[in-house]
């Protein structure tokens, strides 16, 4: 279930936005994106938005606050460090063709400072500082420097899109020092500085030669992750200390020895797992099942790596409550868990075959691609698998 602090985090976001500044609140949607969408997950708060983005009015008005679940496997690398998550939940604000870019700033200054009480003097923002399409964010520039923020450009780190092609635009992110002591360094030169809340200013369409147009309607796309704010107002040094994590924290240690990145990824990709099959997905070979699969996989691995007598089916049925309650779905805890343990036995029986197909003398030697191609093909082996058994 959702705790008293978060449940005060999202009512004090939705009441500034609404009760303050005439947004209306919209339902958040699963994670699995609209038909005809080509992505796999909603990766962003503005993901289910992106036609009305592109000029198709919104039936709720040009104004619109939010949380949304977001599933990012760009950052699959990076979880286990203190603040990534591959699922996690994003408080947004929209303008569809309203205001600006100086209008956002400084409502997100406002209410980070007096609605969630963060010390203006540990905040760092950084602006998009041109490149040979598109020039500097002047309005944004201008805006923190009248409000007397320390500023940094960069280019490629506050440039914002959803893909390859469709909207983006310039972006300016605010940061809240995290050290011990005065703030130092800028967010690009010391990690200490924590990104928490983004304003994406949706200026333009990219296309397939990566040319830009002008949208037909200048918007404002905001994203404030729910854990890292959390994580900051609880004086917590990781996402995972927060009350978000508080079973995840005190089951999985009592289970498993794993050090603290492992500990990370098993509860970021468990957590996640849950989440997923809670949203109708289950593992397959390909698209949506086969995320969900290699994020069971990675943890069976890490499992057994240290005890293969490790098992999903230790896992207290508190977890899948836990995290079913929290992202409101209505899944059965016994279906979820039922499916994790499937997919355990199913990984457990491709490890048998491949330590007995690799035993063969024909893979005693360094393998190449007609060989993986083979052992993919033939065995069901996939290349990392193979990799992993050598």
């Amino acid at each position: 279930m959702t705790t008293t602090l978060q449940k005060t985090i999202t009512r004090t976001f939705i009441d500034y936005f609404q009760q303050q500044h005439g947004h209306i609140p919209t339902t958040g949607s699963t994670l699995i994106p609209r038909l005809g969408d080509p992505v796999l997950f909603t990766t962003s708060g503005m993901h289910p938005l992106t036609p009305y983005l592109e000029g198709e009015p919104h039936p709720m008005g040009r104004r619109l606050v939010g949380i949304q679940r977001c599933l990012r496997t760009t950052d699959l690398d990076e979880v286990g460090d203190p603040t990534h998550l591959t699922v996690f939940e994003m408080l947004g604000s929209w303008s569809l063709g309203d205001y600006g870019s100086d209008q956002t700033l400084r409502w997100g200054y406002e209410l980070l400072t007096e609605g969630f009480g963060i010390d203006p003097g540990r905040l760092h923002v950084t602006v998009f500082g041109g490149d040979s399409q598109v020039p500097l964010d002047q309005e944004s520039l201008q805006t923190w420097q009248k409000l007397g923020l320390p500023i940094e450009l960069t280019t490629e780190d506050n440039w914002w899109s959803n893909g390859p092609t469709g909207p983006c635009g310039p972006d300016s992110e605010m940061f809240v020092w995290t050290g011990d002591g005065e703030p130092e360094g800028t967010p690009t030169t010391d990690d200490r500085w924590v990104e928490v809340w983004n304003h994406v200013m949706m200026r333009y369409r990219r296309h397939d030669d990566g040319s830009l147009e002008p949208l037909q309607q200048q918007n404002i796309d905001t994203g404030l992750g729910l854990e890292r704010l959390t994580m900051l107002l609880e004086g917590k040094d990781s996402v995972y200390e927060t009350s978000l994590f508080e079973p995840w924290m005190r089951q999985i240690p009592k289970l498993w020895k794993l050090n603290t990145e492992e500990q990370r990824i098993v509860i970021d990709h468990l957590r996640s797992s849950i989440v997923i099959v809670g949203d109708g997905v289950h593992p397959s070979n390909t698209g949506r099942g086969y995320v969900l699969r290699r994020l069971i996989r990675r943890v069976l691995t890490l499992l057994w790596r240290g005890d293969d007598s490790s098992s999903l089916s230790d896992l207290p049925l508190e977890l899948f409550e836990h995290t079913l309650n929290h992202f409101h779905q209505g899944e059965s805890v016994t279906l979820v868990r039922r499916i994790l343990i499937d997919e355990e036995i199913r990984f457990s029986n491709l490890l048998d075959r491949g330590r007995k197909v690799l035993s063969h003398e024909r893979f005693q030697k360094s393998l190449d691609e007609t060989d993986y191609e083979y052992l993919h093909e033939t065995h069901g082996l996939p290349r990392e698998l193979v990799d992993s058994l050598r």
